[in-house]
């Protein structure tokens, strides 16, 4: 997509932070870094939307926050997936791989 931006689809962005919480805990601003570099600038999280997706995750038992120290030495809340985070992020991807699937089919037939 050559660093063209475009809007995530409704509900994706709670799948993305799963995803991106799943090898290590990250602090906010970490989480949006690294979709924006897995996605190769095409995803762009603002921090007007990643909040509250943190705090609705949190709220749902999927994630917990703890306060650490950042790698520039200042207080941040780090997020980690909890063990039904897990199980949700698997139940997403496998329901987001089936859609992506159909959509691809119907865009693609002749």
């Amino acid at each position: 997509m050559g660093g063209q931006r475009i809007d995530l689809p409704q509900g994706t962005l709670d799948l993305l932070i799963l995803r991106a919480l799943a090898l290590a805990p990250q602090h906010g601003w970490a989480i949006s870094e690294r979709i924006q570099q897995i996605s190769s600038d095409v995803l762009r999280v603002q921090q007007g939307s990643l909040y509250p997706a943190l705090h609705r995750l949190e709220r749902r038992g999927s994630i917990k926050a703890r306060w650490g120290t950042s790698e520039n030495n200042r207080r941040a809340k780090y997020y980690e997936l909890t063990k039904s985070g897990r199980q949700q992020l698997e139940v997403e991807k496998d329901a987001w791989d089936k859609l992506t699937a159909a959509v691809a089919q119907v865009l693609d037939m002749a």
